[in-house]
């Protein structure tokens, strides 16, 4: 799935806190974490427009595509 795919017209949702992060999913159906960390005094939503959180759906899209070609690789 490329990146316009999850923004494109998606909103996303949280979900549920872990590890210092919380995690939302787009109307498609993508998790991702968003640290809190980098919250500062931000407010986040239960609801966000998924384009909003495009940094933290960059970064878990090219963590996950890291993960699979380092399990494929062996």
């Amino acid at each position: 799935m490329n990146i316009k795919e999850l923004v494109k017209n998606q909103n996303a949702h949280f979900v549920f806190f872990r590890d210092q992060a919380l995690y939302y999913e787009t109307d498609n159906g993508f998790q991702f974490p968003v640290p809190v960390g980098d919250a500062g005094s931000a407010t986040f939503n239960h609801e966000e427009k998924a384009i909003l959180l495009m940094r933290y759906i960059r970064k878990h899209v090219e963590k996950t595509a890291a993960a699979r070609r380092d399990q494929d690789n062996g």
